[in-house]
C-alpha cells in the first residue's frame, strides 16, 4: 500500500484540528487528568455532533466512511490534545464488534446510541485470579428460563463508573475446554445486584473491581451463540489490537522538542543543539514512525473488510513496548527534574513525561500482554510451534 497521507487527510487533520480548538478546553484535559477517569460526556457528545464517532463507518450508518489516513489523523489530532477518549474508543470498538457478531436488534439499538454518543460501555474481561488468561474467567452465567443469572467478579472495569453496559466474559459450561464454555454478554450496568469499587493505578488512571451478585439479564443483551463468548471476544481484541499507541509517543516527543529548543544547558547553549539530546529525540521519532506504519496497516485491512488478526498483534506489541522505551529514555535524558510531576516547580514539558512513563507500563499488559502478542505472531503469523507450557502448569 501507499503509506503517503495525502492532501485529503492533511484537510481533514486540519478540520478537526478546528473542532478540538473549539470543544477540547484546558478543563476537560484537566478533569481527566486529576480525576483518573479519562470520559467526559460533554466531549464525547461533541464528537458525535460532529460525525466523528462515525467517521470510518459506512454511509448506511450515517458514516463518513473516512479512508485509514484520515482515521490516523483524527487519531493523532485527538492525542496530540490528550483528548479524553478512553470510553467514546472502547464503546465504539464494541459497536464495530456488533456489527460482525450482534443480532439484528443489538445492531439498531445499540450501534446507533454508541455513535450517537448516548451511551457508554467498558470491558469486563479480566479477574482477580486470572491475570492474562481470559479464558479462566469464572464469572458463572446460568440460564433461567429468557435469562441469564450472572455471580462473580471483574477486575479492571474502567469506567464502570460512568458506563451503561459492561460488555462481559462469563462461564456458561464447565464440561468443555475452558476456552469453549464461555459466553459474551452486554450487561447493563444499572442491572440490581451490581457493585462498583474504585481502584486508582500508578498511572494516575481510575478503574474499578465489579461485583455480580445474582444479575439477571435478558437472552437477548446475549452477543453471539451459547459457549461461544471466546471468538466474540477476539473480534473485539482484534479490534482493540488494530490501532497504534504511537500517538501518544508522538505527542510527547513534541513537548520535549519544545522544552530542548527553548531551556538552555549549563554551557549556555539550548538542549535542542546537544548531540546526544539530538539522537535520542531522533531515536524516539524513527519509532513512532515505524508505529506509525504498522497501524496504518492494520488500518488498511480494516479498511478492505479484513480483520488484521497477526497485523493488529505486530502493531500493538511494537506500539506499547516503544512507548514505553520512548518514555523510559526521554526522562533518563531529562534527568532528576524529569521525575518531577504534573505541577510541580521546574517538571520539564510540565511533567507530562513522567505521568506518560507511568501510563506507559499497563499498555504492554492491556488487549493482551506483549507475551500473549509474541505467541499470536508466532504461531499465526509464522507457522511456529505453540509455547510450550511451563511444567507447573503441565502438572496442574
Amino acid at each position: 500500500m501507499d503509506f503517503r497521507m495525502g492532501e485529503k487527510s492533511d484537510e481533514f487533520a486540519k478540520e478537526v484540528a478546528d473542532f478540538l480548538d473549539e470543544h477540547l478546553t484546558e478543563e476537560v484535559v484537566m478533569e481527566a487528568h486529576e480525576t483518573g477517569t479519562v470520559h467526559n460526556w460533554g466531549f464525547y457528545k461533541a464528537m458525535a455532533d460532529a460525525g466523528y464517532t462515525r467517521a470510518a463507518w459506512p454511509k448506511e450508518f450515517g458514516g463518513q466512511e473516512r479512508d485509514p489516513f484520515e482515521m490516523a489523523a483524527l487519531s493523532d489530532q485527538l492525542n496530540l490534545r490528550h483528548a479524553p477518549t478512553d470510553g467514546s474508543s472502547v464503546t465504539l470498538m464494541i459497536c464495530s464488534t456488533l456489527r460482525h457478531v450482534g443480532t439484528p436488534e443489538q445492531q439498531a439499538d445499540i450501534i446507533p446510541r454508541g455513535l450517537n454518543g448516548e451511551i457508554l460501555i467498558c470491558l469486563g474481561y479480566s479477574e482477580p485470579d486470572s491475570g492474562s488468561d481470559a479464558a479462566a474467567a469464572a464469572t458463572r452465567a446460568d440460564r433461567d428460563g429468557d435469562e441469564w443469572v450472572i455471580n462473580g467478579q471483574k477486575m479492571f472495569t474502567t469506567l464502570a463508573h460512568e458506563a451503561d453496559y459492561v460488555f462481559m466474559l462469563t462461564r456458561t459450561n464447565h464440561d468443555v475446554p475452558k476456552h469453549k464454555g464461555l459466553t459474551m454478554f452486554l450487561v447493563p450496568m444499572d442491572a440490581e445486584g451490581i457493585e462498583i469499587q474504585p481502584v486508582h493505578t500508578m498511572g494516575g488512571e481510575r478503574t474499578n473491581i465489579t461485583f455480580y451478585n445474582d444479575v439477571k439479564v435478558p437472552d437477548a443483551l446475549r452477543v453471539g451463540d451459547v459457549d461461544a463468548g471466546w471468538g466474540v471476544m477476539r473480534v473485539a481484541l482484534t479490534f482493540e489490537r488494530g490501532g497504534s499507541m504511537m500517538g501518544q509517543s508522538v505527542r510527547l516527543v513534541r513537548l520535549v522538542e519544545e522544552w530542548a529548543k527553548e531551556n538552555l544547558a549549563p554551557n549556555g547553549r539550548p538542549w535542542i543543539e546537544d548531540p546526544l539530546v539530538r539522537e535520542r529525540l531522533a531515536r524516539a521519532n524513527m519509532l513512532n514512525n515505524a508505529g506509525a506504519l504498522l497501524g496504518l496497516r492494520s488500518a488498511d485491512l480494516f479498511n478492505r473488510g479484513e480483520l488484521p488478526g497477526v497485523e493488529g498483534s505486530m502493531s500493538k506489541l511494537f506500539s506499547s513496548e516503544k512507548f514505553l522505551a520512548i518514555c523510559e529514555d526521554l526522562v533518563d535524558m531529562l534527568g532528576p527534574e524529569g521525575v518531577l510531576q504534573h505541577g510541580e516547580d521546574d517538571a520539564p514539558s510540565a511533567g507530562w513525561v513522567e505521568h506518560a512513563m507511568r501510563h506507559a507500563v499497563v499498555t504492554t499488559i492491556y488487549g493482551g500482554t506483549s507475551e500473549i502478542q509474541r505467541g499470536i505472531i508466532a504461531e499465526h503469523g509464522l507457522g511456529l510451534p505453540r509455547t510450550r507450557k511451563s511444567d507447573r502448569a503441565r502438572n496442574s
